[in-house]
């Protein structure tokens, strides 16, 4: 049963939890199929986990960006593949506040409603009456098999043959041919694959303003930078992937003996400080990344330098996330052995998991340009911040 707009934090927590024997009974499949199988993803959308930002007005619990947080985490501590979803599933519920009511209502009136987004690259959009005509092939559509909405970005075309700002455009599925070229070697079950529409009609109401929109819902989630939102979406993975490393190899040292001896792992006092410096750098992190999101929130509807400089920190505090992560996994899967790289165990997954989530333009090492082009009286050289 879907959960309700009264559904808490706690709730969702629990709900991830349960679903653990399902993606055991599965984990498997993952690799082969390159992508989850229906009843995970069924259960994962029938739990509402793909409509956290939601809006409350219109049947979603519409989560705090920390509460948010909190559940992409626990999904890829579980696993990485289902965390992405969740996380890109999730994440696109936020058009809740950017599309009109009607419009949201009738798409998230299914339960297994999941929209697939790329921002890899930018199609075509022409002006026609009532909309626009539509073409592109967009990389990178994270659940695109199970997908009941796309949505890509194009370029529209002014009279002078200029590009207007990106247009945020969403396609039925009936309208999109996916490319099944999803061969990568972390994130397999993703299902990422390119996804493309060719002269496709787009009503207006059925796009939004990639920068510079207008909100149709008055919470704070809705009226945050459109690009700052969107990464956190992302920066929470690597941090979720790195906790799950952690607990399997905390379970691992219990009952795995020191080579040539009869000693547990736990009972090694380089592992006992290696245990605790990865707890403490994913702590660290972690708390970096919700006190940027707090300034964030905070100069959001402040405005003007405060906002420019909050948005920069946000997006380091997000690629510092990713590398904290990145190393802690190394960490682990060193002081684990031959155990980090059976493919049964699910630190070889991690490993493979966290690298892929790396590569993410949102947590790119470039942020820290921008950052410290702003600190030395620069501009900051992008306009995706």
């Amino acid at each position: 049963m879907l959960m309700t707009a009264h559904t808490g934090v706690s709730d969702y927590l629990a709900a991830v939890q349960r679903l653990v024997p399902l993606i055991d009974e599965h984990r498997g499949s993952f690799d082969t199929e390159r992508r989850i199988p229906d009843a995970v993803f069924i259960a994962l959308a029938e739990a509402g986990l793909f409509r956290l930002y939601l809006p409350k007005v219109l049947g979603g619990p519409e989560l705090s960006p920390f509460d948010f947080m909190s559940v992409v985490e626990a999904a890829c501590a579980l696993d990485g593949s289902v965390g992405w979803l969740v996380g890109n599933g999730a994440g696109m519920s936020r058009i809740g506040g950017y599309l009109p009511e009607t419009v949201v209502r009738d798409w998230f009136a299914d339960p297994h409603t999941f929209i697939a987004s790329a921002t890899g690259a930018v199609g075509v959009a022409e002006r026609v009456a009532g909309g626009y005509r539509v073409s592109g092939r967009w990389p990178f559509g994270s659940g695109a098999h199970h997908a009941t909405r796309f949505m890509g970005l194009a370029n529209v075309k002014a009279a002078d043959g200029e590009s207007e700002p990106p247009l945020c455009c969403y396609f039925a599925k009936c309208d999109v041919t996916i490319h099944d070229n999803w061969f990568v070697s972390g994130l397999r079950a993703t299902g990422s694959c390119d996804f493309e529409v060719r002269d496709v009609f787009v009503s207006a109401d059925h796009t939004h303003p990639l920068v510079d929109f207008k909100p149709t819902q008055p919470g704070l989630i809705y009226r945050l930078p459109g690009l700052s939102a969107f990464a956190s979406t992302i920066s929470a993975v690597p941090l979720g992937i790195a906790r799950g490393a952690i607990d399997a190899f905390i379970a691992l040292a219990g009952r795995k003996a020191r080579l040539g001896s009869t000693l547990l792992l736990r009972e090694s006092e380089l592992v006992q400080a290696m245990v605790g410096r990865a707890e403490t750098a994913l702590h660290a992190a972690r708390a970096l990344l919700v006190d940027a999101m707090a300034e964030l929130m905070m100069a959001t509807d402040v405005g003007g330098d405060r906002l420019l400089q909050a948005r920069a920190a946000f997006r380091a505090a997000c690629s510092n996330a990713t590398e904290c992560a990145l190393q802690i996994v190394d960490s682990i899967a060193a002081n684990a052995g031959t155990a980090a790289i059976f493919e049964s165990g699910k630190l070889e997954r991690a490993v493979r998991d966290v690298q892929a989530a790396a590569k993410h333009v949102a947590v790119s090492p470039n942020n820290y340009t921008i950052v410290g082009r702003l600190a030395l009286g620069l501009e900051p050289g992008t306009t995706r911040v």
